[in-house]
């Protein structure tokens, strides 16, 4: 039995999508143009990203989205197989469109472009919950947890609240990458006793604006929230524990594509966490591997084995310095 078998299935739950890329000298202002070339099409979408980074580690990894049962859907799902995803509680609906993003890299930063997916309810079947019912990691997002139902044991059907609340008292333990958008009150019952949160500077600042840090570890502390994890970009990231902070430092490098770092750190963070109790030597890890995908074009650009993301820390005489 190899080592991906023994390990328990880590499931992403998320977005996939073609992502279809352009590039430009500058981005146009309201009532402006400019002219883009595009350069090719690759499939991505962020959870899918995430998912890839951690399959491709070597992690046991299982993908699920909502889709339609188009052409497009054949193409992703051959993808995700590809990159070593299982994706046997898939989700269908035929009024789902197919997913597609337009990202345009100019000036060493992106811009991402996508049309609204809707938001359908994702009913879990209960051959879903008994696999999700088990030890394990749950990468997802807010906008697509909030989406979860699943039918309750009275015949009844529970809210995405407590589908939550379901599977981590059966061990699973929640990872939400909340990106730029952070959280707002009325969100907080679905992050109750999770075991991550991610997010970037933005995301952080619009959920907790200007409280410092002992109100963010009373936040956390009252909610039943392990760690949450703040990403600075090239700077590195910040750990929350619920008592302190911890700061981890990031790598000089030549920028190719910034689309899908977050993704790669949160992919490389979980499988980190699976292997290893050491927090800070896991974010150290999802930093170096966030660090060298912004290096490669494309959404999958973080993509790689543990043996080449040790060998890109080798290769990083100097990290970063955080002021």
């Amino acid at each position: 039995m190899d080592n991906a078998t023994r390990r328990p299935t880590a499931f992403f739950i998320g977005d996939v999508a073609l992502d279809v890329y352009y590039t430009a000298e500058r981005w146009p202002g309201l009532a402006d143009k400019a002219s883009f070339q595009e350069t090719g099409g690759y499939v991505g979408g962020s959870i899918a990203n995430a998912a890839a980074v951690h399959a491709g580690l070597g992690g046991s990894t299982e993908f699920v989205s909502l889709l339609n049962h188009g052409a497009l859907t054949e193409r992703l799902l051959e993808d995700l197989g590809n990159h070593g995803l299982k994706t046997m509680h898939m989700l269908y609906h035929p009024e789902v469109p197919d997913p597609r993003n337009m990202i345009f890299l100019v000036g060493g930063e992106h811009v991402v472009l996508y049309a609204e997916a809707g938001n359908l309810p994702m009913a879990v079947p209960a051959a879903m919950m008994v696999a999700l019912r088990s030890p394990g990691h749950l990468y997802t997002t807010l906008s697509r947890a909030k989406r979860l139902r699943a039918a309750s044991n009275d015949g009844g059907e529970l809210a995405a609240d407590e589908v939550l609340a379901d599977l981590r008292s059966h061990g699973r333990r929640l990872v939400f990458d909340l990106d730029v958008d952070g959280f707002i009150a009325e969100e907080v019952a679905y992050l109750r006793g999770s075991e991550v949160i991610i997010m970037n500077e933005i995301g952080f600042g619009l959920s907790f604006g200007g409280q410092d840090l002992a109100a963010v570890n009373d936040w956390m502390r009252s909610n039943e929230v392990r760690t949450i994890i703040r990403t600075l970009a090239a700077a590195g990231a910040e750990i929350y524990d619920g008592a302190g902070v911890q700061t981890v430092t990031g790598y000089t490098v030549p920028v190719v594509d910034v689309t899908g770092a977050g993704d790669t750190f949160g992919g490389a963070l979980v499988f980190a966490l699976a292997e290893s109790t050491d927090l800070r030597s896991a974010v150290e890890f999802a930093v170096a591997a966030a660090s060298r995908a912004v290096t490669i074009e494309g959404p999958r650009g973080g993509v790689a084995s543990s043996k080449q993301i040790e060998e890109f820390r080798r290769s990083q005489a100097v990290p970063l310095a955080v002021p």
